[in-house]
């Protein structure tokens, strides 16, 4: 392998890295911001709005485009697991 596709493969791998820790920070936060809410304003708040649906559909979104640009279908399993787990 020449030495300017080695960099190229480092940077790859290294860009889905970054994706994949994007895609946690992006699902946690959306956790956090319910967390807060329901704080705040109690469950019955999160309840009677769309947010939940919402969010669910924004962490499937994410964990598709996480999806896209792994190594292997086994790099994501544990994340869409947890953020799953969560609704």
């Amino acid at each position: 392998m020449s030495e300017q596709t080695s960099i190229l493969m480092y940077i790859k791998n290294m860009l889905a890295d970054l994706i994949y820790i994007n895609g946690i920070i992006a699902t946690e936060l959306i956790k956090v911001t319910e967390n807060t809410a329901t704080i705040r304003r109690g469950e019955e708040f999160l309840e009677k709005t769309s947010c939940l649906e919402e969010h669910l559909e924004l962490n499937k979104s994410i964990i598709e485009i996480v999806k896209k640009y792994q190594r292997k279908p086994s790099d994501i399993a544990g994340l869409e697991k947890h953020i799953i787990k969560h609704q």
